[in-house]
């Protein structure tokens, strides 16, 4: 059973830039994507980011705008999140999550395994 855990969340203020990561235990990593979800309290959880299982496709939200870099280092079963120019309205709880696919993806239910989330504020 894959675990992930999520990391490198905060309080920041706006313009700020944090790396997320999410380090993933059990087998298959390298032959997943990995994405990247944010809940706020009151709304539903919305996609953010995809990398392929490789790493050489990537897929964002529009409201990234080319914000959020995608990463991930297979040898080391994590996958990362940089997150630069920070604004309050991406204050959320980040998720990050395991695919049953290898390309990237954007829907919630090609997703079988989730992290316990991270924190990000942002500060105005």
């Amino acid at each position: 059973q894959v675990q992930l855990v999520e990391s490198g969340g905060g309080l920041v203020q706006t313009g700020g830039s944090l790396r997320l990561s999410c380090a993933a235990s059990g087998r298959n990593f390298s032959a997943s994507a990995v994405g990247w979800f944010r809940q706020v309290p009151g709304k539903e959880r919305e996609f953010v980011a995809c990398i392929d299982y490789n790493g050489a496709g990537r897929i964002y939200a529009d409201f990234v705008n080319g914000r959020f870099i995608a990463s991930r280092d297979n040898a080391e079963n994590t996958g990362y999140l940089q997150m630069n120019s920070l604004i309050p309205e991406d204050t959320a709880i980040y998720y990050c999550a395991q695919a049953t696919v290898i390309w990237v993806t954007r829907r919630e239910t090609d997703f079988n395994s989730w992290g316990q989330g991270t924190q990000v504020t942002v500060s105005s």
